[in-house]
């Protein structure tokens, strides 16, 4: 049973939705979980994840997640998100991971089966790091102007996490909640694989955060492999300009 008066929060297995359905339970509203399943080669694994996440609170403060199907393959084709070519890597920047539409698709999923059910506030989880356009304040509002005159209700869209980073968030969010959060668009076995671009961005999220990762990757975390990488090469920088100094000078003043 949908309850009237609550709010509909646009939820995946991430950091962002951990700390988005936190924030309106805090509030004291009631919170209906979405997630849109579009076919993507992570969906199946995210929301293992995220039912797992959801038990963190009780029925009456967060209700059963609603799946609204609607897949995608027909409008994007061979797409490397359905499972042709290679996932972005470590190293990818940010706008690799369009996913065409994704927030046009969501809010538009979200708002036939809000308005059919009497919720008229949809909360989204964007960060103020989100470089896409349909994540625009300006984005926000005119789907919500859209949503409003397609389907004859006044529709709130809220983004209450627009002005924060994923390293503040995490540093809000309690240790159990992080540890059932998921962000890996290459999964292996049910985990994160520790070498895509979203897995890269949750390590530099923790260490940004200055907080211990208790992300379980199958694969060494990228940034640790970095990390170590740099600690060594800087080592054998110091351990070579130690042994410059060490080193005889002949009577010409030139090291031997």
């Amino acid at each position: 049973m949908v309850q009237k008066g609550c709010i509909a929060a646009l939820v995946s297995g991430g950091i962002e939705s951990a700390y988005l359905l936190q924030h309106v339970v805090a509030r004291g509203v009631r919170v209906q979980p979405l997630y849109v399943a579009q076919g993507y080669r992570w969906e199946r694994i995210e929301r293992r994840w995220l039912r797992r996440l959801l038990r963190h609170w009780p029925r009456r403060q967060v209700a059963p997640l609603v799946v609204l199907e609607t897949p995608i393959t027909s409008f994007v084709g061979q797409h490397w998100a359905l499972g042709h070519g290679r996932v972005p890597g470590a190293r990818t920047p940010d706008q690799a991971m369009a996913l065409p539409g994704r927030n046009l698709w969501l809010f538009t999923a979200a708002g036939l089966w809000c308005a059919r059910h009497g919720i008229h506030r949809i909360a989204h989880g964007t960060l103020a790091t989100n470089p896409f356009p349909d994540a625009s304040a300006d984005f926000f509002r005119g789907m919500r102007d859209v949503l409003s005159r397609a389907l004859g209700c006044r529709f709130r869209l809220e983004a209450p996490l627009r002005h924060l980073t994923k390293a503040e968030i995490i540093q809000r969010l309690p240790p159990a909640l992080l540890r059932c959060t998921f962000s890996c668009i290459n999964p292996q076995r049910g985990r994160h694989c520790g070498r895509c671009n979203k897995c890269a961005e949750r390590q530099r999220a923790f260490r940004a955060a200055h907080l211990p990762d208790p992300t379980r990757y199958v694969r060494e975390a990228w940034i640790v492999r970095q990390h170590i990488q740099t600690t060594e090469l800087g080592k054998q920088r110091g351990t070579e300009a130690q042994r410059q100094r060490k080193a005889p000078e002949n009577v010409l003043g030139h090291r031997t």
